[in-house]
C-alpha cells in the first residue's frame, strides 16, 4: 500500500523539460558554474607572462629582484588563492540563501565578479601584482557561493524525474569554462603577453548576461512557500517552470513539508559531526569530496602545459594539445549528464575513479620510459585525456548530488558546509603543493593520485549505496545498520507521504493526530 501511494504521488509531481527550466539552468550555470571552470584553467597559458609581470613590478616598486623560487611561490599563491576565496564563499552560502533566496543570491553575487574581474583587468595598468591575487580571491568567493547555490536552485525548481539531469548541467558548464579558457589562451588569440589581463577579466561578460536575464525568472518555489509563506508567488513560479502537470499536487506537497519542518531545528556543523546516526554519511562526503580534488584533476587543470612539456611534447604543439583535452572534457561531461538517470550515481563514481587511477599510473610509467621509447610521450598525453574524461563523466558532479541525498533536511545545510570546505581546502592544497611535490618526486607523484582514486573507488564499492530512484527513508535505512541505529518503520497510526525535502524526493513519516 505504501509503495502504491508513493508511486501515485511521484507521478503527480513528475514533469517535462520546459524552455523556462532549460533557460534558467543555462543562465545560472553560464554566469556562475562556467566561471569556476574558466578560472581553474585561465592562469595556465599566461603563466610565464604573469611571473614576468611579478618580477618587473617587484623590481620597480621595491628595487629587489626575486629569484625563481620566490616567483614560483607567488604564482602558486595566485593559482591557489582562488580556492581560499571559494572556501570563504562556501561558508557564506547558508546565510545568503536564507536571506536573499536562491536566485537572489546568484544575482547579488555577480557584484563580486565585477570587482574581481576589474582588479585583474587593470592590474598591469596600475603596475600592482597584488591586484591579480586579490581579484583571484574575490572571484573565488563568487565561485564558492555559486558552486553550492546553482545545484540547490536547479534542484528545487526541477520536477523529480529531471533532477538528476538538471543537477549535472552545472558540471557541463564547468567543463565548458575550462575549454573556453584553453581556446582563448592560444597564442593566436589572447595568449600573448599584452593580452593576459584581458584574458583574466573576461569573466565579466558571462556575468553581465546572467545579471541582465536571470532576474526575469522566478525564485525557487520551495523557498517562496516554505521559507517565505508566499502561496501566490509559489503558484506563479510553478506555472512558469511547469506549463503542464498538477501544480496543486506540488503545492500540497510543499505545504506538507512546511508543516513537517516547523519543529525541526537545523543542526550546526559541530552537532552534525557529533551525531552518531549519520557518521557513515559524514564519512562518505568527506571521502568523496576530498577524493574528488586529490584525484589529481586540479593538478592537470592548473599545470597542463607544464605536464605536457615534461612529457616531451614540442613547445609549439602544447597549446593545441591542451585545447583538445578541453573538448574531451565537454563531451565526457555531457555523457555523464545524459546517462546518470539510467546507470545511476554509483557506477559513474566507481568507473570514473578507477579509470582516473589507471591513467595516473600510466603517466608515471610513460614519463619514466619516454627516454628509451619516444612514443611514450603520446601515451602520457592519452593518460592526461583519460584522467579528464574519467573525472568529467562522474566524479565532477555526482558528489554534489549525493551530498544532498544522504542527509535529512535538518542535517543538509551543515553537510554542504562540510563538503564545500573540504572540497575547496583540498583544491587549495593541490594548487599550492603540486609544483613542489612534482619537483621532489618527479613522475612518481602521480602514483599518489592513483592510490587516492582507487581508494575512493573501493570505498564506494563497499560503503556507498546506490541512491538512484530511492527515497530519503530508503537511503536512511541503508545506512541504519552501519550507524548502529534502529531502522525507521511505519507505525499503525502513521501514513506515508512524499515530501520534497529541499528539492530532493524523500519519504517522510507523519503521525496522524
Amino acid at each position: 500500500m505504501a509503495e502504491e501511494l508513493l508511486k501515485d504521488d511521484a507521478t503527480k509531481i513528475s514533469g517535462h523539460l520546459t524552455w523556462s527550466l532549460l533557460a534558467v539552468a543555462f543562465l545560472a550555470s553560464f554566469g556562475s558554474s562556467m566561471l569556476y571552470g574558466f578560472n581553474l584553467a585561465v592562469v595556465n597559458s599566461p603563466a610565464k607572462y604573469i611571473k614576468a609581470f611579478y618580477n618587473e613590478t617587484l623590481t620597480e616598486r621595491h628595487h629587489w629582484t626575486p629569484d625563481e623560487h620566490f616567483l614560483t611561490i607567488l604564482y602558486s599563491l595566485t593559482v591557489s588563492i582562488f580556492a581560499i576565496g571559494g572556501m570563504t564563499g562556501a561558508l557564506l552560502v547558508g546565510r545568503l540563501v536564507t536571506k536573499y533566496g536562491r536566485k537572489g543570491t546568484l544575482v547579488r553575487a555577480t557584484m563580486l565578479v565585477f570587482i574581481g574581474g576589474s582588479l585583474m583587468g587593470f592590474s598591469r595598468w596600475f603596475r600592482n601584482p597584488f591586484m591579480v591575487i586579490a581579484g583571484r580571491f574575490i572571484t573565488g568567493v563568487h565561485s564558492g557561493i555559486s558552486l553550492s547555490v546553482v545545484p540547490m536552485y536547479l534542484g528545487e525548481i526541477a520536477p523529480k524525474n529531471l533532477r538528476g539531469f538538471l543537477g549535472l548541467v552545472p558540471s557541463i558548464h564547468i567543463c565548458l569554462g575550462v575549454f573556453i579558457a584553453q581556446v582563448l589562451g592560444l597564442s593566436e588569440l589572447l595568449g600573448k603577453e599584452e593580452h593576459w589581463p584581458l584574458l583574466l577579466s573576461l569573466v565579466l561578460f558571462p556575468t553581465l548576461v546572467q545579471l541582465m536575464l536571470l532576474p526575469w525568472f522566478p525564485e525557487s518555489p520551495r523557498y517562496l512557500l516554505i521559507e517565505k509563506g508566499n502561496v501566490h508567488a509559489t503558484v506563479a513560479a510553478l506555472k512558469c517552470f511547469r506549463k503542464k502537470g498538477n501544480i496543486q499536487a506540488e503545492v500540497e506537497e510543499m505545504q506538507e513539508e512546511q508543516r513537517s519542518l516547523s519543529s525541526i531545528k537545523t543542526l550546526s556543523v559541530r552537532h552534525l559531526l557529533m551525531d552518531r546516526s549519520v557518521r557513515w554519511q559524514v564519512l562518505t562526503i568527506v571521502v568523496v569530496n576530498i577524493g574528488m580534488q586529490l584525484s589529481g584533476i586540479d593538478a592537470i587543470w592548473f599545470y597542463t602545459n607544464e605536464i605536457f612539456r615534461n612529457a616531451g611534447i614540442p613547445e609549439p604543439h602544447i597549446q593545441y594539445t591542451t585545447v583538445g583535452t578541453g573538448a574531451i572534457e565537454v563531451i565526457a561531461g555531457m555523457l555523464g549528464c545524459f546517462t546518470i538517470e539510467r546507470v545511476g550515481r554509483k557506477p559513474l563514481i566507481i568507473g570514473g575513479f578507477l579509470f582516473m587511477g589507471l591513467c595516473c599510473a600510466g603517466i608515471t610509467v610513460s614519463v619514466l620510459l619516454q627516454a628509451q621509447f619516444p612514443f611514450m610521450s603520446y601515451m602520457s598525453v592519452g593518460c592526461v585525456v583519460g584522467i579528464i574524461a574519467g573525472f568529467c563523466i562522474g566524479p565532477a558532479g555526482v558528489p554534489f548530488l549525493i551530498t544532498a541525498e544522504l542527509f535529512k533536511q535538518s542535517h543538509r545545510p551543515s553537510a554542504y558546509t562540510v563538503a564545500g570546505c573540504l572540497n575547496w581546502l583540498s583544491n587549495f592544497t593541490i594548487g599550492f603543493v603540486f609544483p613542489f611535490l612534482e619537483e621532489a618526486t618527479g613522475p612518481y607523484c602521480y602514483l599518489i593520485f592513483c592510490s587516492i582514486c582507487w581508494g575512493v573507488a573501493v570505498y564506494t564499492i563497499f560503503i556507498i549505496p546506490e541512491t538512484k530512484n530511492k527515497t530519503f527513508l530508503e537511503i536512511s535505512q541503508l545506512f541504519a545498520t552501519k550507524n548502529s541505529v534502529q531502522k525507521e518503520e511505519p507505525t499503525s497510526n502513521s501514513h506515508l507521504k512524499l515530501a520534497l525535502m529541499n528539492g530532493y524526493g524523500s519519504l517522510g513519516l507523519h503521525d496522524e493526530k
